[in-house]
């Protein structure tokens, strides 16, 4: 029994450390920047759902698996969000979740706390392929803010077709809230 005592303390220590945290569309923005004929366009993406594992004493215990809804592109232009949604480019309705997940979280170089750096596979069309970039947390009451940004190229993952008017890089800029689950 005296062995097992230690076990036990840290399983209870780590489960009052450890959160699981539901993404949610209030507060959250996912938004993406491509330039069309030299403008740069945006739109957002809603549809948040998920989870996140988020560990405040072990950040290589921490988990992101975070999905965003094909269907909700909204570039504020009905006739362009169509056509995004059509099988050209996210072909919605056959591949209806964005998903990013991760294989690893580490702390970044920066003495400050909260900045991360995040390691995993985005899927999109259909395609998956590794991703990696920095980004921040910050606590808000009982949720927490996961702020971050990187760039990904359509063409890798079969989203359009080669163009001298549409880029082929996509900004993308993730602010995600959390809530507690």
């Amino acid at each position: 029994m005296k062995r097992l005592l230690p076990f036990f303390f840290a399983f209870i220590t780590s489960s009052i450390v450890a959160q699981k945290y539901t993404p949610t569309d209030e507060g959250s923005k996912v938004h993406f920047i491509i330039r069309n004929f030299g403008i740069k366009t945006g739109g957002q993406l809603t549809g948040l759902k998920g989870e996140i594992l988020f560990f405040t004493t072990d950040v290589t215990a921490c988990h992101f698996n975070v999905s965003v809804d094909a269907s909700t592109v909204d570039t504020d232009n009905g006739s362009r969000d169509g056509h995004l949604k059509g099988s050209e480019y996210f072909d919605a309705e056959k591949f209806p979740e964005i998903t990013i997940t991760s294989t690893r979280i580490d702390k970044t170089n920066k003495t400050e706390e909260g900045f991360y750096y995040f390691t995993g596979n985005l899927s999109l069309h259909g395609i998956t392929k590794p991703i990696s970039f920095p980004f921040r947390v910050e606590k808000e009451n009982d949720a927490y803010l996961f702020t971050g940004e990187f760039q990904i190229n359509r063409l890798d993952f079969g989203v359009g077709s080669s163009s001298t008017v549409l880029s082929n890089t996509v900004n993308v800029s993730l602010s995600v809230l959390a809530k507690k689950s």
